[in-house]
């Protein structure tokens, strides 16, 4: 039987093919811009990560993309000097990486992976982690940042996009009814399976503050910064309701 994951790669996949937005690499303009200086990341929806998060230069410094496919950000770190891999369990995803290196002449540690096993890099082999939005898709968090302290040096940064729940209060998001319970798990609840199968959302999970900000804690890390975000569309977005958190946590 397929796992979850499995599922979810093949569902992503699909989506980039259909045009999804998270699956569009930099153009090259962008990447010229990233060149001379001016670029901006994301790992909520619409609010860009400030400079200050990256800690100064970038210049060769080892950056690890986590299920950060998709030729979004890798691009970006690569044109400001970081030694870039990225891992990501989506083929489509991955192919975007190895198309936009081909196409800009940098090169990137291209690895396809599961972020819900143990992670396949050495004790302290990473500077700096950039993972965006993306464990909503995964059952249990607090694993996948033990693992992130385990590869960071000291020292090291998680540059984290996180979904708050918000988005899996009600069945139904535009109209705001029919209150779910949480925690929201396909794999337990089968009515929750049937609300993400309708809307085409492959399999998602809610995670509460304890599990995202206390797992990271818990890791070890120390948490300095933390914003906010919304959804870019929607009855969240139109009412200004925060769906999203980042955070910035450092391996002392």
């Amino acid at each position: 039987m397929k796992s979850y994951q499995e599922a979810n790669a093949e569902i992503i996949d699909r989506w980039i093919t259909e045009g999804w937005e998270w699956g569009i690499p930099v153009s090259h303009e962008e990447f010229l811009e990233a060149l001379e200086g001016r670029w901006r990341m994301l790992l909520t929806p619409t609010k860009p990560v400030p400079v200050e998060w990256f800690g100064g230069s970038l210049k060769n410094r080892k950056v690890l993309g986590l299920a950060s496919g998709g030729g979004q950000q890798m691009p970006i770190f690569a044109a400001l000097g970081a030694q870039c891999t990225v891992f990501d369990y989506s083929p489509k995803q991955l192919e975007s990486e190895r198309l936009v290196a081909q196409r800009e002449g940098y090169s990137i540690r291209i690895i396809r992976g599961d972020m819900t096993q143990a992670l396949p890099f050495a004790d302290e082999e990473f500077d700096l982690i950039f993972h965006p939005v993306s464990n909503c898709y995964v059952q249990e968090v607090k694993p996948i940042f033990k693992e992130c302290y385990r590869v960071l040096t000291s020292g090291g940064l998680l540059l984290s996009g996180l979904d708050n729940g918000v988005n899996f209060m009600f069945a139904d998001e535009e109209t705001l009814t029919d209150l779910n319970t949480f925690p929201f798990d396909p794999l337990k609840y089968p009515e929750h399976y049937k609300i993400l199968e309708n809307e085409d959302c492959g399999f998602q999970f809610s995670h509460t503050l304890e599990e995202q900000i206390g797992g990271q804690l818990e890791a070890g890390f120390r948490l300095t910064h933390l914003y906010e975000d919304t959804n870019e569309s929607g009855p969240f977005f139109e009412h200004n309701i925060p769906c999203f958190w980042a955070t910035r946590a450092v391996k002392d």
